[in-house]
């Protein structure tokens, strides 16, 4: 018997580029949605030229967040291309963009607009600071979020240097969060027929992941920091290095000292009793861990360590990550034919759902590839289409 996805029937009509929202809008397309991505004549998503390679517009970095959907390249500057997309917006369930506050507005298509050509469709925008206050006018991009919200600041020890967190963690946590409230705004209509605004933030998204810290300083005025906990840390070994987590039991400390074979419980000294003691401490105890450590392989350690209930890791690369076996088990990796891009392998939806999971149907477009097909159900003819193109709003 074949299930139907959660979301087919739902249409979205999708001005998302770069990171954030597409990583939403591949989610819809994964899990049933017919995604319409509309993107620029000639250069489209800004990521199909932003890292140079072989592959050229559809390199891996476009390729990894733009499967399930269908490409129309259509210049928004022209009154045609304004029709068209009009035409597409009294049949979408959903549209989302990430572009700067105000600029769908400009385009005439912000909320009020969309609201007057179908007022079933949720409306949903991805900004860096929101559509208004003193950051409004701001262009959101992972790095600037990182430094405004606090998570910049916020590093093991004040001795650190500042730096950029490597993956961009403000595009994926925010698009996520843009992802739920589509998912909300559709499920109430459900009830009530009507579509909403959604509005969601890098900003807010980077405070939001935050709650611990923040209700901490609000409340107590104190910081809290997870990587500065005295029993925790990431140590090397004689050929890599493991994560260790001394937390979670009812003597960590003691544990750990079993674990790495030290002459004494280190729990047992007056002096070390206390977690306000191992605080006070951190340097010491840090430096007897690395010590230790550094002597013998990663294998050696992960084995005594979980011989003692100790939460603990070997620190792989990418490559190793990608090629663990629970990855395979996992089902991490899609493998898709690509027309120009060859053999294609990205990463999976992470939601497992037991009735109906997430699908590849359409491979991550060309640009412009689905222009015509796209045209064709709104009832263009074959020639319409012709003109469009020769006017240079159809790509």
């Amino acid at each position: 018997m074949t299930v139907t996805q959660q979301l087919t029937g739902i249409t979205v009509i999708d001005f998302t580029q770069v990171y954030m929202g597409p990583s939403c809008t591949q989610l819809l397309g994964d899990y049933g949605a017919d995604v319409i991505k509309i993107e620029r004549p000639g250069a489209g998503d800004t990521t199909r030229t932003t890292i140079p390679d072989p592959a050229g517009l559809d390199n891996p970095i476009f390729l990894s967040v733009n499967r399930n959907k269908r490409s129309v390249a259509l210049d928004l500057r022209t009154p045609e291309g304004r029709a068209v997309v009009e035409d597409l917006v009294r049949g979408a369930d959903v549209v989302v963009s990430n572009f700067r506050a105000g600029v769908m507005e400009r385009l005439g298509l912000g909320y009020d607009a969309v609201r007057r050509l179908n007022p079933r469709a949720v409306w949903a925008s991805g900004t860096g600071f929101g559509p208004e206050g003193p950051y409004a006018h701001k262009g959101g991009q992972d790095a600037v979020a990182q430094a405004y919200s606090g998570v910049m600041w916020r590093r093991n020890s004040e001795e650190d240097p500042l730096t950029l967190y490597p993956t961009t963690i403000c595009d994926y946590i925010t698009g996520q969060h843009l992802l739920q409230g589509i998912l909300l705004a559709l499920l109430q209509r459900e009830r009530t027929g009507e579509g909403q605004r959604v509005d969601v933030s890098m900003y807010d998204s980077m405070l939001h992941l935050q709650m611990q810290e923040a209700c901490q300083q609000l409340m107590r005025g104190t910081e809290i920091n997870w990587a500065a906990m005295p029993l925790t840390g990431v140590f090397a070994t004689t050929d890599g290095a493991v994560c260790v987590v001394g937390g979670f039991t009812r003597n960590p400390l003691r544990a750990l000292s079993l674990a790495l074979g030290l002459d004494e419980d280190l729990s047992a000294r007056g002096d070390l009793a206390t977690l306000a003691q191992q605080f006070a401490a951190r340097p010491r105890l840090q430096q007897i861990f690395a010590e230790r450590l550094a002597t013998e392989s990663t294998a050696h350690w992960i084995e005594r360590l979980e011989q003692q209930d100790i939460l603990c890791a070997p620190v792989h690369s990418l490559r190793q990550a990608l090629d663990d076996e629970q990855t395979a088990v996992n089902n991490m990796i899609v493998e898709m034919d690509h027309p120009t891009a060859g053999r294609v392998r990205a990463l999976n939806a992470p939601i497992r759902l037991s009735a109906a999971g997430p699908t590849v149907r359409h491979v991550p477009p060309r640009l412009g590839e689905h222009g015509a097909e796209v045209l064709t159900a709104l009832g263009y003819t074959p020639a319409d289409i012709d003109l469009l193109r020769e006017k240079g709003v159809l790509a």
